[in-house]
């Protein structure tokens, strides 16, 4: 029989000291059972047995307290100790929890305690390097219920931060078993805290074993009366204590899985995020060379002024300028005379992208977000972290997308799609559009924060017909450019194809300049080129049909609408998104174009 309030908690030294190996009772418990009838055991079923225990309907069972019944009732608990020793055995991680409580509840019916609860204790590393908040609280609790069952009319003790009992949990954290048989009578004079607890709740006895697994008290496992106090017999704690180690290796397993599956994902996405910087380092480098940006114009020139004084700083910057005049090659200035130029500058065509895309491109998703996200993917802006973004026409990003990006803007923090974390970057935003943002922000069609927020720094590119001085020095880099690649010796342009080309109006910009150069060297046969842009500049207009006076009759501001967007489909070849596409001239949204169509009856032929 055990005495005392508590007693040092017995260590496995061998093989013969745990009586629980492979699911079976060991040679200690058998030697319990070999006990002889006449020698009755002080166990907690001859205070409590009543007609709910499975013990009293056996058959020929002998009456309470008689020796046959007593050897039957440890009989069954020592079966009840194997059958959940080997149920724990292979059990998966996810499971352990819920089945520790369902452990529990067999003990509990089994023995006729009023409140069984497991709780777990961390690692004083892990306690110790989490340390406390500036507010003074924990902020991982030192110790927490795992699980709690009682009796029909009790209390449990509410899963999460264990209640605060300083003697109590030190003891366990110790090693030592606290057995209190009487409440409060064998509670010592420290125990303050836990007397006034225990008049609160009413507890007469309590049994507290500390469980260890590989050198670490994990944690510990209680057993509490209420009804009347009770006797706590040295072979009931010795098999409690067996059993308790039990649930707390199966628990300390499923920590260490659960620990590996954490490190296992954070290797996979440490691993993914190299990828992606590895593939966009590539694609940054292995492009084209920066071109060197030399000017003959003095609008030009002002505008490489304004990019090499912005440059430096980490300010939004909000590229203006027709299709093709050389935005991208801006932004790839901008970001190689920056602090970030280390890092890899993302491109995003927002005008690229289907509406419902748009918003897991660049702030990424989870797993299982929507159908079809099979795993988790990382945005753009997560791509960018520490380095730039370069979001291309922007106009043309969704209404109802437009508040997220304001709000990375303004602290630079967003979840992805399906996620609930907030992740925090650093990133150098470049944007730039083709279309007129301020009046778009007159007709509701882009949000005004989001206009000043991106409105930081405005750079306005002249279209090439504004700097006709820069033709001649585009043309030659272009024709240095392709000559390699092509193995054509052209020494020469043409004097009347430099002409036409200075004479050119140039809708297309540079981009359309560069086109045509390519085209020319292409066909070219000899040491000069020459460049034929008559087809170019004579294009004769599209002839439409003449209205029937049927068409003029019901004439009004809609069908003029209706022919107008139709005239436009039939030049583009019915494309609407892109550059050169029928939204872009029609100086509309792609959204918006698609739904005028709609009403107005437009479907391509």
């Amino acid at each position: 029989m055990i005495s005392g309030t508590t007693i040092q908690a017995r260590g496995r030294r061998d093989d013969r000291s745990n009586p629980v190996i492979g699911g079976k009772i060991s040679a200690g418990v058998d030697a319990a059972l070999q006990a002889r009838p006449d020698q009755r055991l002080d166990h907690p079923l001859d205070h409590s047995l009543d007609t709910r225990n499975p013990l009293a309907a056996l058959p020929g069972a002998a009456p309470a307290g008689s020796a046959a019944v007593s050897l039957a009732e440890r009989l069954a608990f020592e079966q009840l100790l194997g059958d959940l020793s080997a149920h724990f055995a292979d059990l998966p991680g996810e499971r352990v929890a819920e089945e520790i409580g369902l452990a529990l509840r067999r003990l509990l019916d089994f023995l006729g305690f009023d409140r069984c609860t497991f709780v777990e204790f961390a690692d004083p590393a892990v306690a110790e390097a989490t340390g406390d908040d500036p507010n003074g609280a924990a902020k991982v609790p030192s110790s927490a219920v795992l699980c709690s069952v009682v009796r029909d009319g009790f209390a449990p003790t509410l899963a999460g931060a264990a209640p605060d009992l300083p003697w109590y949990q030190g003891e366990l954290r110790a090693g030592r078993l606290v057995v209190l048989h009487e409440i409060p009578a064998e509670l010592p004079a420290q125990a303050l805290v836990e007397r006034d607890y225990c008049a609160r709740l009413g507890l007469k006895s309590n049994l507290g074993i500390p469980l260890l697994v590989g050198g670490r008290i994990l944690g510990a496992i209680a057993f509490t009366a209420f009804q009347h106090t009770r006797a706590w017999p040295e072979d009931l704690i010795v098999r409690l204590k067996i059993l308790g180690e039990v649930f707390a290796q199966s628990l300390a397993r499923a920590r260490h899985e659960q620990a590996l599956k954490e490190a296992l994902a954070e290797i996979t996405r440490l691993k993914g995020g190299l990828e992606a910087e590895n593939r966009l380092l590539r694609q940054s480098r292995g492009g084209c060379p920066l071109p060197t940006l030399t000017s003959r114009s003095p609008r030009f020139n002002q505008v490489l002024g304004e990019i090499a004084q912005v440059a430096p700083t980490s300010a939004t910057v909000l590229l203006l300028g027709e299709t093709g005049s050389g935005k991208e090659v801006i932004a790839n200035a901008i970001h190689a005379m920056s602090a970030c130029q280390a890092r890899p500058m993302v491109r995003v065509n927002c005008a690229a992208l289907p509406a419902s895309l748009i918003e897991a491109e660049l702030f990424g998703r989870e797993k299982g977000a929507y159908t079809g996200a099979l795993a988790r993917q990382m945005g753009r802006f997560e791509q960018a972290d520490g380095g730039a973004l370069f979001l291309d026409e922007v106009g043309e990003l969704p209404l109802e997308l437009q508040p997220k990006l304001l709000r990375v803007l303004q602290d630079r923090s967003f979840e992805r799609v399906g996620g609930t974390r907030t992740l925090q970057v650093k990133v150098r935003l470049i944007a730039a559009t083709n279309r007129n943002l301020a009046r778009m922000v007159a007709e509701g069609d882009f949000r005004e924060d989001l206009y000043y927020r991106l409105n930081v720094f405005p750079v306005t590119l002249p279209p090439l017909r504004e700097r006709p001085e820069d033709i001649p020095l585009l043309a030659w880099q272009f024709v240095e450019e392709l000559r390699a690649t092509m193995g054509k010796p052209i020494e020469h342009i043409s004097e009347d194809s430099m002409a036409a080309l200075l004479a050119y109006t140039w809708p297309g910009n540079v981009r359309e300049l560069r086109n045509l150069i390519e085209r020319a060297m292409i066909l070219a046969r000899g040491p000069t080129l020459h460049i034929n842009i008559g087809a170019l500049a004579s294009a004769p207009a599209p002839v439409t049909a003449s209205p029937s006076p049927e068409m003029i009759a019901r004439d009004s501001l809609a069908a003029r609408e209706r022919a107008h967007i139709l005239e436009i489909l039939e030049l583009t070849g019915w494309r609407i998104r892109g550059a050169g596409g029928a939204a872009e001239r029609l100086d509309l949204k792609p959204t918006t174009l698609e739904s005028r169509m709609k009403r107005l009856g437009i479907r391509r032929p």
